[in-house]
């Protein structure tokens, strides 16, 4: 049990966390149970927001109201519930290449980005607080024009109602598919499969951008935050929620084939989505940092976010970083192991 002194707070009964279906330390560690291993001793309890009943998961995923939540996912909600004033704070990113493209209908002849210029692309309107779907095709369209000196001003955007009920880019591949667009933004392991569906082409692949800025968007980079009451009470707790999602990105480095599977699972997507949306050596890339690189990466992706009229307020990133959990979590992990090597 951790010592606690009289006037400390009180331990929480209850930590939460919430990923999105994509690859994430957290999604590894939760799979193999390490998350609730590490504070059984303490008599608090781990739980997924993903499995919580809707009055306590509400719409905490995207808010983050919940206090005791640590949250691994897109960067969209994630900075807009710190612009809307929730005290949260930033406390590691990762880089994670999850398949980007832009597909247009077969024989079309569009194959490079300038050829982007006056064609009508599909941009999809949620009715969500916070349309991150909006926002990750806007960001999408952005990098495939970039690369050939365009802006989205050069092109026609249209707005897609989303289906209700529907699947994943549903309601922009069948606008592909039907002629309503000429091009529709993608990225990850369902949109994989379901561009198969409808026969649809790869146009421009912003994968093999080398400029990363080209793929900044929703996912890219992922920021892991906590809330600021928690980091305040219980700055223990935290780095060592850190230090099982270090050591389970160790873990994931040396096993391709569960990782897989645990993807296989996160996303909903068979074997081919997955081998199609996550490049080789994937399973190597899920540790988190704070590097100036990364936080430059976020800040751009504010900016863009703050000028399409999508955060409420600016956020200043490097404020709201804070890497002594990360840094602490570290070494918590070299202690371990120093111990473990002792014994």
């Amino acid at each position: 049990m951790t010592s606690r002194t009289e006037n400390a707070p009180a331990l929480p009964d209850t930590l939460w966390f919430t990923r999105c279906p994509v690859p994430t330390a957290t999604g590894i560690a939760a799979d193999q149970g390490w998350l609730g291993r590490e504070f059984a001793a303490d008599g608090i309890a781990v739980r997924s927001l993903q499995d919580a009943p809707p009055e306590v998961a509400a719409d905490h995923h995207y808010t983050h109201a919940l206090t005791g939540l640590f949250r691994e996912g897109g960067n969209v909600p994630a900075l807009w519930a710190r612009s809307r004033g929730e005290a949260t704070r930033l406390i590691g990113l990762t880089w994670i290449e999850e398949r980007q493209v832009v597909l247009v209908r077969a024989g079309s002849g569009v194959t490079e980005p300038g050829q982007l210029r006056g064609l009508r692309l599909a941009v999809p309107h949620h009715g969500i607080g916070i349309d991150f779907w909006r926002a990750m095709a806007l960001a999408g369209f952005r990098g495939a024009l970039g690369l050939a000196g365009l802006a989205l001003d050069d092109a026609e955007l249209v707005d897609v109602p989303a289906v209700p009920g529907g699947g994943q880019w549903s309601a922009e591949l069948a606008a592909l598919r039907d002629g309503a667009v000429d091009a529709v933004y993608v990225k990850g392991a369902l949109a994989v499969e379901a561009a198969r569906r409808i026969g649809a082409q790869v146009a421009v692949e912003l994968d093999a951008a080398p400029d990363r800025r080209a793929r900044v968007n929703n996912g890219t980079p992922r920021p892991v935050t906590v809330h600021q009451r928690l980091l305040d009470d219980h700055p223990e707790l935290v780095a060592r929620f850190l230090a099982v999602l270090l050591e389970a990105a160790d873990w994931a480095a040396e096993r391709p084939a569960e990782v897989a599977r645990i993807l296989r699972a996160e996303t909903g997507a068979g074997d081919e989505g997955v081998a199609g949306a996550y490049a080789t050596g994937s399973h190597r890339t899920l540790h988190l940092d704070l590097t100036a690189e990364r936080l430059e990466l976020l800040a751009l992706q504010e900016r863009f976010l703050r000028e399409q009229g999508l955060l409420a307020a600016p956020v200043d990133v490097q404020a709201w970083a804070d890497p002594e959990p990360l840094r602490a979590a570290r070494a918590l992990v070299r202690e371990r192991r120093t111990g473990a090597a002792g014994s």
